[in-house]
């Protein structure tokens, strides 16, 4: 019985002749894997996963359960979409998996998805930047009081008189035409000379 026993096992456990390897490694089945978890960053894709009653196959949810090594270091460098871990951690849960079935449940996290990505950088920053110090207000600078010049004693030494020097006797006239004076020149009167002109006339008719 007991070599029955010890055969039956060793038939179960496989040899390594019969352990299945990859041709290429494991490279097709990494590139296979990376691309369906990161096909979960979509939740219209999770949406149609649990439309078509991908979540009611228990094999299905094991392999959900089996892709979450990519959550580990050596695994996360290759992520390009990193919202895909966040969607595989929900989708652990049955009540998301049943709850994406429903469209309205599908549009709720695509608009919270699209909120994300449009404020995570600008709220990010808010932490992740340094805060400038507040800026002092310039303090006004005080000047010295002035101190007034010491006034120096008048004195009758220091003061000195100067006086306008004599005006000439008799200033000669700015005006071109003016005559110096004590000239014999007489100026010509018309009137005078008409006055004459009319004697003269006179006395010719009286003779």
């Amino acid at each position: 019985m007991a070599s029955a026993k010890e055969s039956d096992i060793a038939s179960d456990t496989p040899s390594p002749k019969n352990v299945y390897k990859d041709p290429d490694d494991g490279r097709q089945r990494f590139l296979l894997e990376l691309e369906f978890v990161q096909c979960l960053a979509n939740p219209t894709y999770i949406h149609y996963l649990a439309q078509n009653r991908y979540f009611d196959d228990e094999a299905f949810i094991g392999y959900l359960k089996y892709l979450q090594y990519w959550q580990r270091p050596e695994y996360i460098k290759y992520i390009m979409y990193p919202h895909c871990l966040y969607f595989l951690e929900l989708l652990q849960n049955a009540n998301f998996r049943n709850a994406m079935a429903h469209p309205a449940n599908k549009e709720v996290a695509h608009r919270q998805q699209f909120f994300f990505w449009k404020n995570y950088r600008n709220n990010r920053l808010k932490f992740i930047l340094p805060k400038p110090p507040p800026e002092e207000a310039p303090t006004p600078a005080v000047l010295p009081p002035a101190t007034a010049q010491p006034q120096l004693p008048l004195s009758t030494s220091n003061i000195t008189m100067t006086t306008a020097p004599p005006a000439p006797a008799s200033a000669p006239s700015p005006m071109p035409y003016g005559l110096p004076s004590g000239s014999a020149l007489v100026k010509n009167d018309t009137r005078n000379s008409g006055i004459d002109r009319r004697k003269r006339k006179h006395e010719r008719s009286l003779t």
